[in-house]
């Protein structure tokens, strides 16, 4: 039996179904909220606005962990790590340990945009770059060489290697290997202060959605090290179907757990946002209790909800209809 539908009810069942335009992003970090809500008021697609976002923090080299001049390796460089995914035909482009070009979230949406893979990394991720007419330039600052000179002077520590000889503990290599060890304990290298990721979602005028990320990654890393922001299902995921979730912390763990894919699946059983990503979380914490980090999830109806771990509370920004400019939402964590 057929059910005929009035235009004025098509419409309404429309409303009740599809958000009005919506940013939301980890931290505070309301400049680059700000500006991708722009872009949505300027009819801007989704993909527009978390390119575009993301770009305003790499510029502003948000709280020195996104974008050139932070994190420098245990080379004293700095790269890049950045991801943009198309909820309505789940593509994905990213980069990952981008080297020499600033614009990582926008090479990410060029790997999305023109080429069949999802993910290039390295120094052949910068040749592509080059070949799209990405600019190649020194990632360094007075900053990061400081901090790289300091970490130094401090026989690099911390680091992120284990079982190997001489002893990391307090020695700056070069390492062999060593024996093995059972590793009873794994701390988490995230802390309060180490914002590590802007992680966007944002909904456009025509109910599509997308997702990003951009970062520097862990200061003092291994060189090569690629953390969770550049894979789908750990640093963001999104479905256009169901809504999108970010996460920022501890990427090594969090690569092992897909976090955001976790909190989407929740929200398609049915699950709020801010229950989604206690959802994911405790799938973490069970294994590591030890972890810091956060995840932001937002429901194709626009309702938005977050959970964190390891901090005292956790803040991430908002840009939606109704409201003027970005707001800063700050929940407790567990």
């Amino acid at each position: 039996m057929w059910c005929m539908l009035t235009l004025p009810a098509v419409l309404s069942v429309l409303q009740t179904t599809m958000a009005a335009p919506l940013v939301v992003n980890t931290w505070g970090f309301t400049n680059a909220t700000e500006t991708a809500w722009q872009v949505l008021m300027a009819a801007g697609s989704a993909l527009d606005a978390v390119e575009i976002g993301c770009t305003t923090c790499e510029k502003l080299q948000c709280d020195g962990t996104v974008g050139f001049g932070g994190s420098p390796d245990e080379n004293g460089e700095t790269t890049l790590d950045a991801m943009i995914m198309d909820g309505a035909t789940m593509k994905v482009g990213a980069v990952g340990c981008l080297r020499r070009v600033k614009s990582a979230a926008s090479v990410a949406r060029a790997v999305l945009e023109h080429t069949r893979h999802t993910l290039l990394v390295g120094e052949l991720a910068t040749q592509f770059a080059v070949q799209m007419g990405f600019h190649e330039e020194s990632l360094e600052t007075k900053h990061s060489r400081q901090l790289y000179e300091d970490w130094k002077r401090r026989s690099c520590q911390p680091n992120f290697w284990t079982n190997v000889e001489p002893d990391p503990s307090d020695s700056c290599g070069p390492y062999r290997r060593g024996r093995a060890a059972p590793q009873q304990h794994e701390p988490s290298w995230a802390g309060p202060a180490s914002h590590d990721t802007i992680g966007m979602v944002a909904i456009d005028g025509r109910g599509q959605m997308a997702a990003g990320t951009s970062t520097n990654g862990a200061i003092h890393k291994i060189p090569g090290r690629v953390g969770d922001s550049p894979v789908p299902g750990a640093g963001a995921y999104v479905d256009g179907e169901v809504g999108g979730a970010v996460a920022t912390g501890d990427g090594d763990v969090m690569m092992r757990f897909l976090p955001s894919l976790v909190a989407v699946e929740a929200m398609r059983a049915g699950a709020a946002p801010t229950d989604a990503c206690r959802a994911a979380m405790a799938r973490i914490v069970a294994r590591h209790p030890d972890f810091v980090g956060a995840l932001v999830a937002v429901a194709r109806t626009g309702e938005h909800g977050a959970a964190c771990h390891g901090l005292e509370s956790f803040p991430y920004s908002v840009a939606e209809g109704g409201r003027a400019g970005a707001r800063v939402v700050r929940v407790s964590c567990q």
